[in-house]
């Protein structure tokens, strides 16, 4: 998404910023000699409060601007000012207000803030106002902005002129405009998660699906009741596949899937395929981005059978490693070019195989940084090793509660 890395900088930018003010309020205060630790300088006071109450206002701006999230980030945003009033709109609307006026300078506003959404400028006027008891004298009106341009506005009321206060309010708007595009981002890698998803749910073979079906058909007279078992693991087995909830699982669903999908291949390829499993029970509820063992272990059967007329071992443990859980997903298939997977992870190269290990190497590194890639050991005609770290713990990764619905 274009301005990413300037958004971020923005944003980091800014917090330094009032961190410096505290660091050099700091700095100050020891220069004068001071030895005790009391509430601190007017200057470490007043650093405190400005990050204390703008970490309170961002949470509810990383969700976007609609009246929820105004009418939580208002009030904060109005004590960040100091102002007698602040309001913040949309393009056609007042969202939320924190003040005395509210019932007779809003019509006002929204005339002010039209002006700004078409000239893309903030401005600042006195207010005319008939209420003798009214303290809102002054108005400053600043643009919201986002990818997709100008989306509302903050209105900060004054009881005079103020050239303090029309720079403040600037900044401010500059601020949660920063945090509006945070929120843009998160549901743009939202997006692309949810189109990483469903590229992997197209790329369950229809071939798997009707062969699973017919070695079902196979057994209704043989063996009724192993194909009425088989027919509750394919349903069990597409329900998981092509749930909508939530972007992430629990180890123990997953590889429950993937119990699933091997007793599917196991009635096609009878003796051929052999499924050792190695799981630690501690580490069955850590949780992991949803379906991203899954195609490792239809890739492993693939390469042990599908590309192959020799009998095939598949190997898959799950073992705690401290902080972490370490999944492993080997088979003795026909293996690999190290040339070619290489090619294949840098998306140089398009191979049904590929695609599945791009498409979860790519979603690990984004949800827990580069160091958590896959690791793949391969040779032609040795098989194929891959591993997966998981931690165990990490912010916003949680699998939510709740069986899923169908897509």
């Amino acid at each position: 998404m274009s301005g990413a890395g300037a958004v971020a900088l923005a944003a980091t930018g800014g917090v330094l910023l009032l961190a410096l003010g505290f660091v050099l309020g700091a700095s100050a205060a020891r220069r004068g000699g001071r030895r005790d630790l009391d509430l601190g300088t007017p200057v470490e006071r007043a650093t405190f409060h400005t990050l204390h109450t703008a970490s309170l206002a961002a949470p509810p701006l990383r969700a976007g601007l609609t009246e929820e999230t105004a009418r939580k980030a208002v009030r904060r945003l109005r004590s960040l000012l100091g102002t007698e009033a602040l309001c913040l709109t949309d393009r056609g609307r007042v969202l939320a207000w924190d003040g005395p006026g509210d019932g007779h300078h809003r019509e006002q506003a929204l005339a002010r803030v039209r002006e700004v959404l078409d000239s893309g400028r903030g401005q600042s006027a006195h207010c005319r106002c008939e209420e003798v008891d009214c303290p809102l004298r002054w108005a400053v009106v600043a643009p919201l902005t986002g990818e997709d341009g100008v989306l509302g506005a903050l209105v900060a009321y004054g009881s005079r002129e103020s050239a303090v206060l029309a720079r403040a309010a600037t900044e401010v708007a500059r601020w949660v405009s920063v945090q509006l595009e945070l929120a843009e981002l998160d549901r743009s890698r939202t997006r692309l998660i949810e189109a990483e998803i469903r590229a992997l749910r197209a790329q369950i073979s229809p071939h798997f699906i009707f062969n699973s079906l017919a070695a079902i058909a196979s057994f209704v007279r043989t063996d009724p009741e192993r194909a009425r078992e088989l027919l509750l693991e394919f349903a069990d087995f597409t329900r998981y596949s092509f749930r909508r909830h939530g972007e992430f699982t629990h180890l123990a669903d997953e590889l429950r899937s993937i119990e699933q999908y091997l007793a599917l291949a196991g009635a096609r390829f009878g003796d051929r395929l052999t499924v050792t499993l190695q799981i630690a029970p501690e580490v069955l509820p850590v949780a992991l981005p949803f379906l991203c063992l899954q195609p490792l272990v239809e890739n492993a059967v693939k390469h042990g059978l599908e590309d192959s007329r020799e009998r095939c071992r598949v190997t898959i443990s799950a073992q705690d490693a401290g902080a972490e859980a370490v999944v492993v997903i080997e088979d003795d298939g026909v293996g690999m070019d190290p040339a070619v997977l290489r090619s294949l992870l840098a998306g140089e190269r398009t191979a049904s195989a590929g695609i599945g290990l791009l498409n979860v190497d790519d979603r690990l590194r984004q949800v827990y940084g580069d160091a958590y890639g896959l690791v793949v050991e391969t040779a032609v005609g040795a098989g194929m090793k891959i591993t997966v770290r998981i931690p165990k713990y990490r912010a916003g990764v949680h699998s939510s509660p709740g069986p899923g619905a169908l897509a």
